[in-house]
């Protein structure tokens, strides 16, 4: 256990394997080098430094080589099993967060659909008192994804895109002219987003009870949590 800074524990509750990735936030390290393997029904801990700050999320259907290239039906990092700084290719459900530190112990974190959905994911704290609350998108939108945001691989739904990715104008993107909450509002997409994962951000500028803190050193992410 890290003394100043927290610890993740990732779960695969998936019925296969996913590679997760990590990309740590401008000057922070990065876990793993940034990637590795985790088979159905395994957890690993990652033991991460106070003031921490990145995002974590699942690949699926990944082949690579005893040099590590190779690429991922979902969530690609630049066809590398080690991210090493590569972020994930969209549509990826994301885990973000940002650690406190010793004197000051509030986390914050949760699970985004800005860059659109591919697999169901859960942050739990382990303890942690009143208010900390659990950061999810635990329903498979794949399976009711609007045809137009649809991402196909081998005949089946891999990915629902955000609206942004898949129209890609600043109306959906909530740039330029609309780089605020006033002018960037809520599209039918992301309305659809909030009303299938409450917990998750749906949209650049969502609003705040997306975001959840608390105090607990321990967090578990789960990939395809049981509902």
């Amino acid at each position: 256990m890290v003394a100043d800074g927290a610890q993740l524990i990732l779960v695969n509750n998936c019925n296969e394997s996913i590679w997760p990735g990590i990309l740590g936030s401008a000057g922070q390290p990065t876990p793993k080098d940034g990637g590795f393997h985790l088979g159905s029904g395994e957890e690993v801990v990652l033991d991460v430094q106070e003031k921490w700050s990145g995002r974590i999320w699942g690949r699926q259907g990944c082949n690579f080589d005893n040099n590590g290239k190779g690429s991922c039906i979902t969530g690609d990092c630049a066809n590398q099993f080690h991210c090493r700084g590569s972020g994930g290719e969209p549509p990826a459900t994301v885990v973000e967060m940002t650690l406190g530190t010793s004197s000051s112990p509030l986390h914050f974190y949760d699970v985004s659909l800005v860059d659109g959905f591919n697999l169901p994911v859960s942050m739990k704290p382990v303890g942690g008192g009143i208010g900390c609350g659990v950061a999810s998108c635990e329903v498979d939108m794949n399976v009711c994804c609007p045809s137009a945001l649809e991402v196909r691989s081998g005949g089946k739904v891999v990915g629902c895109k955000s609206a942004c990715l898949a129209m890609q104008s600043a109306k959906y993107c909530c740039t330029g002219n609309y780089a605020n909450p006033k002018t960037c509002k809520p599209t039918l997409f992301a309305h659809l987003f909030k009303a299938i994962c409450p917990k998750a951000y749906s949209y650049a500028f969502d609003d705040s009870t997306s975001l959840n803190k608390c105090r607990a050193s321990r967090y578990v992410i789960t990939f395809c949590p049981p509902q």
